[in-house]
């Protein structure tokens, strides 16, 4: 399998997270110092706290994506070691996040971390489990699943767009998205969920059967990569 990603993207976002969420403790250390000797400064006390509150959550969401080790490219490659050469591994290259392009197909991959139960239920996607500190941070939105369905067609839609101004007419690829649990701790339900849904180390296995039923033969699979060899 050929892994190709945009390390500078990932550099530079992951030290963005990384310098927010040290600037929201600073912020909020200001705060709370305000508060407790500037009673007068209240106002200024409720801003910096608020302004802290912001930029540790954008901290976190910069961190969980790009700063957590392993990331989730990092933990796509390892999962799909050993794939077919045939088979290209786009992170952050693409006009989505990450992009598998090969004889099954063109597979939008879309991971996701969170522990406990995870299940298609009543048409949403729904979580319970996974401990105290899990439960915690759905609570201020940083583990919640929320709407996969509506990801998946977000990434599926702008990959299409993309295709259909660089591809001849004559050759419009089918776009499939895939939803990837990539924790150990994940109990995962997906019943008759209208996308896939798997575990981390059922999708090498997964796109070997997929193979079989071949959905790209190697010249479209060339133009494909070959869009993002100009890229």
């Amino acid at each position: 399998m050929k892994i190709i990603k945009n390390e500078k993207l990932i550099s530079r976002n992951g030290k963005i997270g990384q310098y927010t969420s040290l600037g929201a403790l600073v912020v909020l250390g200001l705060g709370m110092y305000i508060s407790f000797t500037k009673p007068d400064l209240f106002t200024y006390s409720v801003v910096c706290l608020l302004i802290g509150f912001i930029m540790t959550q954008v901290g976190m969401y910069m961190g969980n994506r790009w700063g957590r080790s392993p990331r989730p490219d990092e933990k796509f490659d390892a999962g799909l070691k050993g794939l077919h050469s045939d088979f290209s591994m786009y992170h952050y290259s693409t006009p989505v996040s990450h992009l598998l392009v090969g004889p099954s197909g063109a597979w939008v991959l879309l991971p996701y971390h969170q522990k406990g139960k995870v299940e298609f239920k009543k048409n949403r996607w729904k979580m319970s489990g996974g401990g105290f500190m899990q439960a915690y941070m759905r609570i201020f939105g940083q583990e919640s699943i929320g709407r996969p369905d509506i990801d998946a067609e977000t990434e599926v839609q702008t990959l299409r767009k993309f295709f259909a101004k660089n591809l001849d007419e004559s050759f419009a690829p089918e776009i499939k998205p895939i939803l990837v649990f990539t924790s150990d701790e994940v109990e995962l339900e997906p019943n008759d969920s209208p996308i896939p849904a798997m575990k981390l180390k059922q999708l090498k296995e997964f796109m070997r059967q997929g193979v079989k039923n071949r959905a790209l033969t190697s010249d479209q699979i060339a133009k494909i990569t070959g869009l993002f060899a100009q890229e």
